[in-house]
């Protein structure tokens, strides 16, 4: 790989020497598209033209000059593709399947919105649909520090693309370890959210009820900056929920180490080695090892593949699936088929031991404040996968599968070089709405090594961004107004008066008619009507800690009230509409494209 113009992709590294005048985001484009010119072909299934590029960056110039706080101004990212980006076709590694969106998934609007520009959307196990990274036609992505060995999946070319020095983070998908496993063989970061803290409206799903957008990067710092800004609720996600808190551990704090007869390498010594050294640097972190039975944790990781959720798997991809596509992945595709007897019952009887389990693990959380694991027991080479591709995919999930069923949030880090240079990674977990304190953990523990970022040689820089990180211990919700709250309008005190902040100014999609009416004071009333083609109508969004917006949308007169929205860019939030029949009788004011550009008409 050449030299880049510049000594790390990390989004701190970038934004200093963007600040310093020392480096511009068309450098950086353009070095992390030639590289991706000659990286292996198997890590994008499409790429995002430069030219395209470059007129995201312009567009996100003219918004940071208007006033726009943009945190990832300039930062290259990649998308795994089962996750939409409008107007590039989402395939989830199946050719027949592809589709192209015509608006973005709700994370990837928010991180464009904060000003980071896509690179290319990512190979991935078929569906999502294996921890190995092989299963896709468009090609096995391998290690990037050894072709014959597994890159890891499904999200493989995510983390690849970082290890590789082509994005400064990468969007992946995790249901059953797809968003750590890669991030351990690759030398980078994997962090899985408390489920529903990344949304998944506009991802294709695995299995619905569990799936998670998952972050890799250089550091956990990396990963904590991306959280920050993609976080929040979503009302097309009925699982999404609001950023977590941020509740610190303490300088002192318990980690939990399963007991010695329960940990399992799989004839990989040298992994051993390096968990127990890991076990050391975590000590020396200030924590207090305790060990515990893992066995009800094994169990709820047994559901996975075993229960109810391999039929979740299945449903949203039946209808696709009848109709036989000549390009399904085999072990997928027998996967995916093996679930047809499954019986009602069975589900609730999974549904009913997956209740005991949280129960029952819930006890042993009790006494530690983090676990420690190794993120995987050993790496296979590609040619081991093939031939025993479903036993070798268990082995991989064994320290990983239970973690979304039980709502736990982790970060899988580096953890050192196994003698032969292949990379090994632990993983750090906690509790749902944990995810600050597990990333602050974890970017502690990774950078003691001195790490380089993945196959780069690119040192870990001391930026450290997790100390600026300090999210409110309440969650804070979006809401889009159009009339009478607008900034400078009567109403507008009610929420300057709840501490609400100004976010930016937007417009709907096309879809809405406005109307004035006969209200005192004057305000619009704003109506959805599908397959109408206006001009948008002006809006601002504002952020208000939850209890405020709770109180707030209380207040609300009829026939207005809070729904979702849906804006130009294709993302939704919570916002003003109006019951229908209010409107019958008001005068359309639609054509002026806002409350204010009608009061400000000439009469």
């Amino acid at each position: 790989m050449p030299e880049p113009l510049l000594p790390s992709l990390e989004i701190a590294a970038l934004a200093r020497a963007y600040a310093a005048g020392e480096l511009h985001p068309r450098e950086v484009l353009r070095t992390v598209h030639a590289r991706a010119d000659t990286a292996p072909r198997s890590v994008f299934i499409a790429r995002v033209p430069l030219e395209a590029g470059l007129n995201a960056l312009a567009d996100a110039e003219r918004r940071r000059a208007a006033g726009e706080q943009l945190p990832l101004f300039g930062v290259p990212f990649a998308i795994k593709d089962n996750i939409d980006l409008a107007g590039v076709a989402t395939t989830c590694a199946c050719p027949s399947f592809s589709y192209v969106p015509d608006q973005h998934a709700s994370v990837v609007a928010r991180l464009l919105r904060a000003g980071a520009i896509p690179i290319g959307k990512t190979n991935l196990d078929q569906f999502a649909t294996g921890l190995v990274g092989v299963r896709s036609p468009y090609g096995a992505c391998s290690s990037a520090f050894d072709s014959r060995y597994i890159s890891g999946g499904s999200s493989s070319g995510s983390a690849v693309a970082i290890a590789l020095g082509l994005a400064s983070f990468a969007l992946g998908t995790d249901t059953a370890g797809s968003g750590r496993v890669p991030a351990a063989f690759n030398n980078v970061v994997g962090y899985k959210p408390t489920r529903g803290v990344l949304n998944t409206a506009g991802v294709v799903p695995a299995c619905r009820s569990i799936d998670c957008v998952s972050v890799f990067a250089a550091s956990a710092s990396d990963a904590a900056l991306v959280l920050a800004a993609a976080a929040g609720d979503e009302p097309r996600d009925p699982y999404a929920r609001p950023a977590p808190p941020d509740v610190p551990l303490g300088a002192q704090f318990r980690f939990g180490v399963p007991r010695a007869d329960q940990l399992r390498f799989f004839g990989d010594d040298a992994a051993k080695a390096l968990f127990e050294r890991a076990l050391g640097e975590l000590m020396a972190l200030g924590g207090e090892p305790v060990g515990f039975d893992f066995a009800p944790f094994r169990a709820a990781a047994d559901l996975l593949y075993g229960g109810p959720w391999l039929v979740e798997r299945l449903s949203g991809l039946e209808a696709f699936l009848g109709t036989q596509p000549k390009d399904l992945d085999p072990t997928v595709g027998a996967i995916l088929k093996s679930v047809t007897g499954v019986r009602g019952v069975d589900v609730f009887r999974g549904l009913h031991r997956l209740q005991e389990l949280e129960r029952e693990t819930a006890a042993v959380w009790a006494r530690f404040d983090v676990m420690l694991l190794p993120t995987t027991g050993t790496i296979y080479t590609i040619d081991e996968v093939r031939a025993a591709p479903i036993e070798l995919n268990s082995n991989l999930g064994y320290y990983t599968n239970f973690v979304n069923l039980l709502d736990l949030c982790g970060v899988a880090v580096p953890a050192g070089f196994r003698p032969n240079g292949l990379p090994f990674g632990v993983t750090v977990l906690a509790q749902r709405n944990r995810d600050f304190a597990v990333l602050r953990l974890a970017d502690a523990l990774h950078r003691r090594a001195q790490p380089r970022i993945g196959a780069t040689g690119v040192a870990l820089s001391d930026h450290g961004a997790l100390a600026a990180i300090a999210p409110s211990a309440t969650p804070r919700i979006e809401l889009a107004v159009v009339g009478a709250h607008l900034r400078g309008q009567p109403l507008n005190r009610e929420l300057v008066e709840r501490d609400a902040e100004f976010v930016r100014a937007s417009t709907t999609a096309p879809e809405y008619r406005l109307y004035a009416l006969d209200t005192t004071p004057p305000k619009p009333g704003l109506v959805c009507e599908p397959g109408f083609a206006g001009p948008g109508i002006e809006v601002e969004l504002w952020s208000l800690a939850a209890p405020e917006f709770a109180d707030f949308v209380a207040r609300i007169p009829s026939p207005l009230g809070i729904g979702a929205l849906r804006l130009a860019d294709g993302s939704s939030v919570r916002g003003f509409i109006c019951e229908p029949y209010a409107v019958r009788g008001a005068r359309e004011i639609t054509e002026f494209g806002g409350w204010r550009a009608y009061l400000g008409r000439s009469v």
